[in-house]
């Protein structure tokens, strides 16, 4: 049986454990308010491209740009992959590695290559691991990523799909649902595939176009790219952080519990420890008549 010196150090690092978690739950909660102001702000500029861009598509052949167009054989793609850069988020980072893995095993058993752009170091470190085709890796930008970050990386992507690199590019990453979910998410990036407006939706909205439809939507494909990348950043980045927040309120609350625990043991211990004292007096003083 434990001793009361080892189960009241053991009883002291669980608490200086759950000072920590406490403080990373906190640190968390404060990032999460300023990334989750951050997308917020970008969603209505976000809905109201996609708006625009669905009103503009319905209008002129989809032929009229190869962004849109569809290659008849597919025969390598190209998956941009989102992870976190560090740990002790829960199940966030193993929820996108296995979506992400799972896809490009599926994808090579149909004899198609995969080939990986990664955004993270938890994906980065374990694709690397696994030998997986790495075409890039940006580690350490959360937080510090701008429009001209982004649009380098959508310009990349653009330019290996028009040299015929990559035949269709896919994005996989977490979209914040709330604090307490975030869904990883596989979306097609290219050919882009306009969504289809709503009849009812479609003859409530109509635009005059200067210049014409054909042109602004031939100006606007490659931006819809950086946006779409843009706001996967801020999904995911927001997503971490709900993650992290309460991957630690719940660490922070099974320390409480190991606490109580450990102190009940403690005082039992400690209980038995004053009763088989009690009874060498009592055994003592009796052989003494």
């Amino acid at each position: 049986m434990a001793t009361l010196r080892d189960i009241l150090r053991k009883i002291g690092a669980v608490k200086k454990t759950r000072q920590i978690t406490r403080a990373m739950n906190m640190v968390a909660a404060a990032r999460l308010r300023t990334t989750q102001g951050k997308m917020e702000n970008f969603a209505p500029y976000a809905r109201k491209f996609s708006e625009v861009l669905e009103n503009l598509a319905s209008r002129i052949d989809p032929e009229v740009h190869p962004l849109l167009v569809k290659k008849e054989q597919v025969s390598k793609v190209e998956l941009l992959h989102f992870s976190a850069d560090r740990g002790l988020c829960g199940s966030f980072n193993a929820n996108l590695i296995s979506i992400g893995e799972k896809w490009v095993l599926e994808k090579q058993d149909t004899g198609v290559d995969c080939s990986l752009t990664l955004v993270g170091k938890k994906g980065r470190d374990y694709f690397r691991r696994r030998g997986f085709s790495i075409t890039e890796t940006h580690t350490g930008v959360y937080g510090k990523i701008d429009i001209s970050f982004v649009n380098q990386m959508s310009n990349a992507l653009i330019d290996r799909y028009l040299s015929d690199e990559v035949d269709e590019v896919y994005m996989v990453f977490s979209r914040f649902v709330s604090i307490a979910k975030q869904v990883p998410t596989l979306t097609k990036l290219l050919p882009i595939e306009p969504p289809q407006m709503e009849e009812e939706v479609a003859g409530m909205s109509e635009y005059l176009c200067e210049p014409g439809a054909e042109e602004l939507l031939i100006q606007l494909l490659p931006k819809h790219i950086s946006v779409q990348i843009y706001n996967a950043f801020l999904q995911n980045e927001t997503s971490e952080h709900a993650s992290r927040m309460a991957a630690m309120d719940n660490a922070t609350k099974n320390c409480s519990e190991m606490v109580e625990s450990l102190t009940l043991v403690y005082n039992k211990a400690r209980q038995a420890a004053i009763t088989a004292e009690l009874m060498d007096i009592v055994g003592g003083a009796e052989a003494l008549k």
